[in-house]
């Protein structure tokens, strides 16, 4: 917990890192006619319900995300129902294995969000098999205790299967489709014809946790990364869990990829209320020029992230987070 006399001096802290990254940003874009990347507009999300979190703290939520099953549909109605930027998470729960969609047992699925994206005038994001390299997910790597989960749930079936998501997500002329997974060593598509997808209309998330749990060389994040050809944003989930959240492994990942957008899809004070994390975590974004999209993990009415049941953060987000998407 934050005192009252420490918060104060947190949000300060905050304004004064605030105004000196947009004067930055005034010698970046008149000095070098480029377009800035400190002080832009960045999307903000939550998972939860919209209207009332938006109540709660200000917010205009551009970005609203849900975490559906492998399968779980139809997905042009699930999509419709977030908003103006929907962003879907999938969680394949076991099945199908990284190996089995790698190996095309999922397909048709794949080929009806190519079709919901398709259909949608705007941008989508597409978070497939999040947290990875996290033991409570039934496509990670590996058991909590280190111990390896075999061939179907490997690292290497996992970058197939993120690969072969990402090409037909994406889709295009079935010629082009079929050709980029061959040289991957994959089967062809059973999909029939894709909707072309372009980065403007649909982003592939890539989002493991900052550091693997189990926390052992085989589970990082690096080892589930498919390469930059098939991953369009990179994302991270951080949480204040005691009083502690994993900032170091954030700009770990962050620094990994310097090519890409940078997301944070789910943050929030687990169970507490914590101002300091907040004003943290708007710090982090006004001095990461790639962050794009900040997503808060509300869940429902009463859970232990309602920031409804969190005051001093409510206040925090209030002032803080509520800017940057302005």
């Amino acid at each position: 917990m934050v005192p009252a006399g420490v918060f104060r001096r947190l949000l300060i802290l905050a304004a004064v890192v605030v105004l000196v990254a947009v004067a930055a940003d005034v010698r970046v874009a008149f000095g070098s006619q480029r377009i800035t990347v400190t002080g832009r507009r960045v999307m903000l999300g939550v998972l939860g319900g919209r209207e009332r979190f938006d109540q709660l703290t200000g917010q205009r939520t551009v970005v609203g995300h849900v975490i559906a099953g492998w399968g779980q549909g139809p997905v042009t109605q699930i999509l419709d129902g977030l908003g103006e930027v929907p962003m879907l998470g999938i969680n394949a729960g076991g099945s199908p294995t990284p190996q089995g969609i790698a190996r095309g047992q999922g397909d048709a699925f794949l080929a009806e969000l190519n079709h919901a994206v398709a259909a949608r005038s705007g941008l989508v994001y597409i978070r497939p098999l999040p947290e990875m390299n996290g033991h409570w997910n039934a496509y990670c790597a590996y058991n909590a205790d280190g111990s390896s989960r075999g061939p179907a749930d490997s690292t290497t079936a996992f970058r197939k299967a993120f690969a072969r998501i990402y090409l037909i997500v994406h889709g295009g002329p079935l010629s082009v489709v079929d050709a980029k997974l061959r040289s991957l060593g994959l089967p062809p598509s059973r999909t029939g014809d894709l909707a072309t997808n372009p980065v403007s209309r649909v982003q592939v998330v890539w989002n493991p946790q900052g550091f693997g749990s189990p926390d052992v060389s085989g589970n990082s994040a690096a080892a589930y990364y498919p390469g930059d050809a098939y991953v369009d944003v990179v994302a991270d989930d951080l949480y204040n869990i005691g009083g502690k959240a994993e900032w170091g492994a954030n700009e770990s990942l962050y620094a990994a990829h310097p090519n890409k957008p940078y997301a944070i899809a789910e943050w929030a004070n687990w169970g507490f209320d914590d101002p300091g994390f907040v004003a943290a975590m708007a710090t982090f974004v006004r001095t990461h020029p790639r962050v794009v999209l900040l997503a808060y993990y509300n869940g429902r009415p009463g859970s232990p992230f309602d920031i409804a049941g969190q005051p001093r953060s409510r206040a925090a987000y209030r002032q803080l987070i509520d800017p940057l998407g302005r």
